[in-house]
């Protein structure tokens, strides 16, 4: 373990230095049953088979270095010398893969073994004529080009770093920064992954308490839908991080009390505050870190995650306002329900509740994606969806963060249509506390933008197309729920009854705020009228064909107002407007294919969404008995008083402490000034952090108003060309 001077591990002193209770160790007993039960345990004989697996790739690339080297014209004694090694990293190497996991690996080799020359065409082609290999899949030009394929049925997932090394020896250590000089970035970026992966385990006091956590963690975000960094949500070094983060907070810790204090801390973080393991360091390399003084795009992070291995940088960049919106609201849920279960008014089986997704939300985007072959709809499917998380922003960006996305993080089949894929997205419109004149967004552009960029994809071939369409709630493909049945509505309501949990409010300047009036968990996306029912609402007109109503977004119909309401699990109903020295949103100037918003008339054409002034009182909060009463008081959070090392000196000029860790109320005054496209504006020096921490406590119920969100369809003419 890597302690500073002061004995702890981490950028500040714990927060809590206090041991597990007997209670603590029964609740620890009962989360490692459920994760057992839950089969996420790997069995011995599917350890060993993993390891053979590990050794035949490492015979494997061994005989292709020597090959190459032969080929590259060198004398058969240097040869003879020429050496490769594999390295694991990520879930793997951290010790919480479960059964079916792929491997990742990383590749080292000497220099003269470049990386498209002969791991990308020399390495392929030999592991093409190998029996025992099968869904070979080369990414050569992805962020971190990759290597997939299945090795005697394992996934493995291969990336290559050639360093300056002539020949690479058997006990190399890559936590060494010297084995940085003279490589290109995505050799950087390959290695980074083995470095902070070895470098989390360093800075944690207790391995096991921290594997059993990040475990529950890992599979806890899948259930709820908020796991994958690719969609814009969190993905597995992700989650290492907060929870390493947890663990050096609560040193002394049981898992079950870091799995409550991980949805106590990061439901209060005040984003985009970042969570880092160890100061950052500039380094011998000069290599760019992550450092929003500095770097105008770190400036515009959401939820900035930073890796503790050098050279630092955000591993959470893919985080958006939406997708941060719906995670804050999750940290608030488990927060919740971790307080019920500590007095035996929940279980665990509570908190892995599926994520009602298609229940949630009136409007949704379908994007359908298909291909001639497998191969080819494999490929395609990476691709588009590594571009959805693009679409999100274009909502955020266009809409000035009115609109926004909330992507499904997996994609769908459909039995009956073979090579065919489909991904959702469910719409929303972000409320805010002042009445406004009936604003309409025209998301045709939007989605013609994201087509062609989708369309651009290097490798594509006959067949591969895109179709985006807009589907209702109660139109949603069968083939989406479990089994192909629709569950009814009775049933849906009735199970969430059972286990609803209030829900805390995020204010606009993200980060959980005030308590505001919610539904019930029951049933959050509709409202009662008079008489006890539900009022209707009709986003299209009730005479169109499914065959338009495909075809919305794709250019032949126009979609304007009609009567669907403002919904979204969380509400975010009466927060309070903005300080005026939060940067919150900048106005982004539409591209020439985005038709201009008005607030006058409907749009000139595409899609258009209007969002009235118009509001209806609803006619009861309910808030279920789960968590009727206010958590308990944050008071190890409100007393603490950070205490950053600063023995070694500051960093870039003036210390990054200040923003390298806040614990849950410290705060970085990112300043705005101008407009551009990023989110977050910094001046050239952080100011002081202060302390501060905002406590969660149970919404009252009360009345609340909410704006509808009206739509309907309409056939305009075409628009006039510009004189």
């Amino acid at each position: 373990m890597a302690k500073n001077n002061a004995g702890y591990l981490g950028v500040s002193e714990p927060i809590s230095l206090s041991g597990p209770t007997e209670k603590d160790l029964i609740q620890t007993a009962e989360v490692e049953k459920f994760l057992a039960d839950a089969g996420l345990y790997e069995s011995q004989g599917q350890a060993v088979s993993r390891e053979e697996v590990l050794g035949k790739l490492d015979q494997t690339v061994k005989a292709w270095i020597k090959k190459a080297t032969r080929v590259s014209g060198y004398g058969e004694q240097f040869v003879q010398e020429a050496n490769a090694k594999i390295f694991t990293f990520s879930s793997y190497r951290l010790g919480v893969h479960g059964p079916g996991a792929d491997i990742d690996t990383l590749c080292v080799g000497p220099r003269h073994a470049t990386r498209n020359d002969y791991f990308f065409q020399c390495l392929h082609d030999m592991l093409a004529e190998m029996p025992e290999v099968s869904e070979l899949h080369p990414v050569p030009d992805a962020h971190v080009p990759v290597l997939g394929f299945k090795l005697c049925g394992v996934s493995i997932d291969l990336l290559y770093a050639n360093l300056a090394h002539v020949v690479i020896p058997d006990d190399l250590d890559l936590s060494q920064d010297s084995i940085l000089h003279n490589v290109d970035e995505q050799a950087v970026r390959s290695l980074n992954g083995c470095r902070v992966t070895d470098q989390i385990l360093r800075l944690v006091p207790n391995i096991p308490s921290f594997r059993t956590t990040l475990r529950f963690m890992r599979y806890w975000g899948k259930r709820r839908g908020v796991y994958s960094n690719v969609i814009g949500f969190l993905g597995g070094i992700n989650w290492a991080i907060l929870v390493a983060r947890i663990c050096q907070l609560y040193p002394n810790a049981s898992p079950s009390m870091l799995i409550s204090r991980f949805f106590r801390v990061f439901s209060q973080w005040k984003w985009p505050n970042p969570v880092i393991l160890c100061h950052i360091e500039e380094g011998p390399l000069g290599l760019p870190v992550w450092d929003p003084r500095r770097n105008f795009r770190d400036r515009g992070h959401q939820m900035p995650i930073i890796t503790p291995a050098y050279p630092c940088m955000n591993s959470s960049y893919n985080v958006s306002s939406s997708t941060k919106y719906v995670m804050i609201q999750e940290f608030t849920r488990g927060f919740e329900i971790c307080q019920a279960i500590d007095e035996n008014r929940a279980t665990w089986d509570d908190l892995f509740e599926p994520y009602p997704f298609f229940e949630l939300y009136r409007n949704y985007l379908e994007i359908g994606i298909t291909a001639r072959n497998e191969d080819d709809l494999r490929n395609w499917k990476g691709w588009v969806e590594s571009r959805l998380r693009q679409l999100v922003l274009k909502f955020e960006r266009y809409t000035h963060e009115m609109l926004l996305a909330h992507p499904h993080p997996r994609d769908f089949s459909d039995g009956s249509r073979p090579l065919h894929s489909f991904y959702f997205m469910g719409l929303w419109r972000k409320q805010t506390a002042q009445p406004q004149e009936a604003e309409q967004f025209d998301i045709r552009g939007i989605v013609n933008e994201f087509k062609i960029s989708v369309l651009a994809y290097v490798h594509r071939r006959e067949g591969m197309d895109i179709e985006v369409s807009h589907v209702k709630r109660k139109d949603i493909p069968l083939f989406v729920f479990p089994g192909g049945v629709r569950p009814p509505r009775s049933s849906r309501t009735a199970g969430r009854n059972s286990r609803a949990v209030s829900r805390n409010d995020v204010t606009p300047d993200r980060h959980v705020g005030n308590p505001l009036e919610t539904e019930s968990w029951s049933d959050p996306q509709s409202a009662q009228d008079g008489s006890g029912g539900y009022r209707s609402t009709s986003l299209l007109p009730s005479n169109l064909s499914s065959r338009e109503t495909q075809n919305i977004l794709n250019g032949h119909l126009n979609l304007h107002t009609e009567t669907v309401e403002h919904e979204h699990p969380g509400r975010f109903l009466g927060s309070p407007p903005p300080p005026g020295d939060n940067a919150v949103v900048d106005v982004v100037t539409q591209p020439n294919s985005m038709p201009s918003t008005s607030n006058n008339g409907g749009p000139t054409n595409g899609l258009g969404i209007c969002f009235n002034s118009s509001q209806k009182e609803s006619e009861g909060i309910r808030v279920n008995n789960l968590v009727s009463s206010p958590p308990a008081p944050v008071d190890e959070l409100v007393s603490y008083q950070a205490k950053p090392d600063n023995k070694n000196g500051p960093t870039h000029g003036s210390s990054l402490e200040g923003c390298s860790e806040m614990i849950l109320g410290q705060t970085c005054n990112l300043s705005s000034h101008g407009n551009n496209h990023l989110k977050h504006k910094a001046e050239d020096e952080l100011e002081p952090l202060e302390l501060a921490c905002p406590s969660v406590r149970a919404t009252p119920a009360s009345t609340v108003q909410r704006k509808p969100l009206r739509l309907r369809l309409s056939t305009l003419p075409q628009p006039k060309q510009a004189e």
